[in-house]
């Protein structure tokens, strides 16, 4: 099964940048970084408060082309950090703008904590997709180098995805 993984994370090599790159290596698959055109603020307080308002409006901010076309593959693994109970902005906006009809979708989410309705979100969003059961890596919200999901965790669901896509 060719396999897309598209994430957002809003700082470079991140947690959900992390996960993603460790899938799409185990899958032998392609990897796209979400990346917006008008970045967020350095500011992180600044960001805290905008990303807030855009996920109570539904916002969806302009992204930049994807490098890879989604229609060439099988599987789009999303990834997206947990922002005020539901998926960055960015994801909201490849999901809305991207036909995923006939697509099997792998949804995958980091969170401090609280998931809250990330999950069901892209879900409700992945038109014409087979969405599969997300999943849900807790991290340490303190920002230590190990997530609070233990590492045997996400590498029995790598092999999961793996023999999923048969790799």
């Amino acid at each position: 099964m060719k396999t897309l993984v598209v994430f957002y994370s809003y700082s470079e090599n991140g947690d959900t940048e992390k996960i993603a790159r460790r899938l799409a290596e185990a899958v032998e698959g392609d990897i796209e970084r979400l990346e917006l055109v008008t970045p967020y603020p350095d500011d992180y307080d600044a960001v805290v408060e905008l990303s807030k308002k855009e996920v109570e409006s539904g916002a969806t901010p302009a992204i930049r082309a994807l490098k890879h076309n989604p229609a060439d593959y099988d599987m789009i693994a999303v990834g997206t950090p947990t922002w005020w109970y539901s998926m960055a902005p960015a994801v909201l906006t490849f999901l809305k703008s991207t036909d995923l009809g006939g697509k099997t979708v792998l949804p995958f989410t980091t969170h401090g904590g609280q998931t809250g309705h990330t999950v069901d979100d892209i879900r409700k969003n992945a038109v014409g997709a087979k969405v599969l059961s997300g999943h849900k890596f807790r991290l340490d919200a303190y920002g230590a180098e190990s997530h609070a999901t233990p590492d045997e965790d996400i590498e029995k669901w790598l092999d999961a995805v793996k023999n999923f896509a048969g790799v």
